[in-house]
Order: C-alpha cells, then sequence, then structure tokens
C-alpha cells in the first residue's frame, strides 16, 4: 500500500538526485585537477597566483560558488579573482612551496 504525504511527495527522490547529481559534478573537476575530493588544496586565480584554500565540496564559507570555480580572495595578488584547482601533479617542487606558504583566510 502506497502512503501519500501531500502534494509534491513525488518530487522528494527527484530533489535528493539533483543534490547529489550537482555535488558529484562538483567533486570530478576536483578530483581530475588535484587528485583529491577536498581539503587544503592549490588554486590558482585568473592572474596566474598560486595558493592554498580550503575546498569543501559542496560547500563554502569563504567564498561565492560558480559551478566548480569559486569567487575568492587571492592572498597572493591582493585581488578578488575567480579560481580553480590546480594540477599539483604539473606543478614544480618550488610552486608547491610557494602555494604552501600562501593561505587564504583561515577558519577559526
Amino acid at each position: 500500500m502506497r502512503m501519500i504525504n501531500g502534494p509534491g511527495s513525488e518530487l522528494e527522490p527527484r530533489r535528493l538526485y539533483l543534490i547529489v547529481g550537482a555535488f558529484l559534478l562538483e567533486l570530478l573537476p576536483v578530483w581530475l585537477r588535484a587528485h583529491r575530493l577536498g581539503g587544503n588544496i592549490i588554486v590558482r586565480c585568473r592572474d596566474g597566483h598560486l595558493f592554498t584554500t580550503l575546498w569543501i565540496p559542496g560547500f563554502s564559507v569563504k567564498s561565492v560558488r560558480l559551478g566548480f570555480w569559486r569567487l575568492e580572495r587571492c592572498p597572493v595578488g591582493h585581488h578578488w579573482s575567480v579560481v580553480t584547482p590546480a594540477r599539483e601533479d604539473e606543478l614544480s617542487d618550488e610552486e608547491r612551496r610557494l602555494a604552501a606558504q600562501h593561505h587564504d583566510l583561515r577558519l577559526p
């Protein structure tokens, strides 16, 4: 016997699938670039600056989410920019070291 919970109850599973799908769509590019699903990762701003940021898929506190891009303050150039995860396997040791020295605003 099927219970009806009220108007729109058939949409609940569809809404859940959309939320999970959007979450997975963000995870895939992050995994392909950073080879991690989140945490402290190296990102590159539109001016080419590299820095480390806390990237939590599906959630943002210090940035504006734009799909798998984020609008965030660049601590290297002191400007707002769209940032994307950097391909860490293509970075030199020096670039990784410099990115580790520049971390965006830390959370308490």
